[in-house]
């Protein structure tokens, strides 16, 4: 039976979705950590495993969460590299995608406003995406350096990128109307600056200060 080697195109798409998925994850487990154990907890096993799985699933839905526009985005720039759609055609698949989930949604929790601002943070990621693919590397960092040969450059589509995140937040934030909703957007717009601001430090360290006198 042939053996099924994966095309790099598939390899990069794999690259950059466990990048993505690494970033959401740790974002979520900063936002929401893990509570002390309590004495019932040590105690009562079922107690134990029940909590577990309920923290669990808290940060894999806030992990999907923030992953939504991101595996969009990344799923319409394969579209145009591997079946060769232009541009415009899979920017309207975005929006149709999105006007159904607008149209399906009978609890006024996804508005038109939030949905206007993620398909314009989704536009500008298909963009990086397509970057990416047409980089060369094995894996996602070699990628990312071709992609951006200067960590100044890097940290430029970043600023881009996390200003229109919040344009997202801040269109969520006023359907929910709450406290907690404002706070848990502040958290993860921190959370996500620490996390991709070290990962800037990995993918590109800084230069070593000038030691001249």
């Amino acid at each position: 039976m042939p053996r099924f080697i994966p095309r790099p195109l598939d390899t990069k798409y794999e690259n950059i979705l466990a990048q993505e998925w690494s970033l959401a994850r740790r974002v979520a487990t900063s936002v929401i950590p893990s509570p002390p154990l309590t004495v019932w907890e040590i105690t009562i096993p079922p107690l134990f495993f029940l909590n577990f799985f309920r923290l669990k699933r808290a940060r894999e839905t806030m992990a999907l969460n923030f992953l939504f526009t991101k595996k969009l985005a990344l799923e319409a720039a394969f579209n145009i590299m591997e079946k060769g759609k232009s541009l415009e055609e899979v920017k309207e698949q975005l929006k149709e995608k999105t006007g159904n989930i607008l149209a399906a949604d009978k609890k006024g929790i996804y508005s038109a406003k939030i949905r206007q601002k993620q398909i314009q943070e989704m536009e500008f990621l298909m963009e990086h995406y397509l970057r990416l693919f047409a980089a060369e590397g094995k894996d996602y960092a070699a990628m990312l350096k071709k992609a951006y040969l200067q960590r100044e450059e890097y940290l430029a589509f970043l600023e881009k990128l996390e200003k229109l995140e919040k344009e997202v937040y801040l269109a969520a934030m006023q359907t929910f109307k709450s406290s907690a909703a404002r706070e848990v957007a502040r958290q993860m717009e921190e959370a996500t600056y620490k996390i991709r601001r070290l990962d800037v430090d990995r993918f590109f360290p800084p230069r070593p200060p000038n030691q001249d006198q």
